[in-house]
C-alpha cells in the first residue's frame, strides 16, 4: 500500500527557517501525478501551502509567496519545503500529499509534523 512520510518540523523563532521532507513509497511510482504541502491551524481549515504537479509546475498559496519554495529531490516521489522569513501565524500541523493516477488513483496523506513560530 502507499505510505507518505514527512520529517523536520519543529520550534522556530520568527524570521528563522526550516525544511520539511516527505517521501511517498509503494502503489505505483510513475503514477504520482503530483506531491504538495497542506497546514491545519488549529480552529481552521486544511490549506493548500504548496504543490509541485508532472512537469515541475509549481503553485503557492499567496500566504507564502516569495517565502516558501517547494522542490523535488532526487526522485519524483520526495518533496521538500524549505520555509524561510517564518512568522507565528504559520504554525500549524504541515500535511503531505501525494496524488496517485491509474490503479492507486487516490490522495494519499502523511501524518502530519508540527511547525511552531514562536519568540
Amino acid at each position: 500500500q502507499v505510505q507518505v512520510v514527512e520529517s523536520g518540523g519543529g520550534l522556530v523563532q520568527p524570521g528563522g527557517s526550516l525544511r520539511l521532507s516527505c517521501t511517498a513509497s509503494g502503489g505505483i511510482l510513475s503514477t504520482i501525478t503530483a506531491m504538495g504541502w497542506y497546514r491545519q491551524a488549529p480552529g481552521k481549515e486544511r490549506e493548500l501551502v504548496a504543490r509541485i504537479r508532472n512537469g515541475d509546475t509549481t503553485n503557492y498559496a499567496d500566504s507564502v509567496k516569495g517565502r516558501f519554495t517547494i522542490s523535488r529531490g532526487n526522485a519524483k516521489n520526495t518533496v521538500h519545503l524549505q520555509m524561510n522569513s517564518l512568522k507565528p501565524e504559520d504554525t500549524a500541523v504541515y500535511y503531505c500529499n501525494a496524488r496517485y493516477s491509474g490503479f492507486y488513483n487516490s490522495d494519499y496523506w502523511g501524518q502530519g509534523t508540527q511547525v511552531t513560530v514562536s519568540s
